[in-house]
């Protein structure tokens, strides 16, 4: 079941599970998107299937600017609307919390946890943007040292912003738990990653 939300500055949408589990996601999009972008849909849809609570909801920057990037100065207030979001997703959800998003959103949600752990069990990053395209030398990956929470990185093998090889080098980085989990032929949108929900969902968890 599916419900609008808007509370203490977190506006999207909760996704209640028939049966649910007490675990609970919070996901968010990109920089030029929204909470309605097809790939949160159906993985939110997938996951409330699996029992677990999700909250899709809109970055701070959206919600002030119906369409367009955010501003380099939205950044920080990205990351307390992040902290927000999990703080009301943990009113639905009495188990284990987690937190992601796409892209920009999952570099901010990964940004959040470094600087405020423990902000969520694991964390889902979406097509992390390793880098600007062809601009590999402009790695966003001074934080990976400092990241505490186990992170699942699912990424397309065609994706400009960072290849595999790329990726895993930078998430060796990171003291915490990793996974990465590619998705042949996928480019930034990771649209064909909808279809791998159920392992998302399962390889995820075994993080934790």
């Amino acid at each position: 079941m599916q419900e609008a939300f808007q509370r203490d500055g977190v506006r999207g949408f909760l996704h209640r599970a028939a049966r649910p589990n007490g675990d609970g996601i919070a996901l968010t999009h990109g920089a030029g998107s929204n909470c309605n972008a097809p790939l949160l849909v159906k993985l939110a849809e997938a996951f409330s299937d699996a029992g677990l609570t999700v909250l899709r909801y809109d970055l701070p920057f959206r919600q002030l600017r119906p369409s367009g990037p955010p501003l380099p100065a939205a950044a920080a207030r990205d990351q307390e609307g992040i902290g927000q979001a999990v703080v009301a997703l943990s009113e639905f959800a009495t188990g284990r919390t987690f937190a992601g998003g796409h892209s920009y959103g999952g570099r901010q949600t990964a940004m959040a946890a470094a600087g405020r752990p423990p902000l969520a069990a694991a964390l889902l990053l979406l097509s992390y943007p390793l880098h600007p395209p062809q601009k590999p030398q402009q790695k966003r990956t001074s934080y990976f040292p400092q990241l505490q929470t186990p992170a699942l990185f699912v990424h397309g093998t065609a994706d400009p912003f960072g290849t595999p090889e790329e990726l895993r080098e930078a998430i060796a980085q990171i003291p915490a738990r990793t996974d990465l989990l590619l998705v042949e032929g996928a480019g930034h949108d990771l649209k064909r990653a909808a279809g791998l929900s159920g392992e998302i969902r399962e390889r995820l968890l075994a993080l934790v």
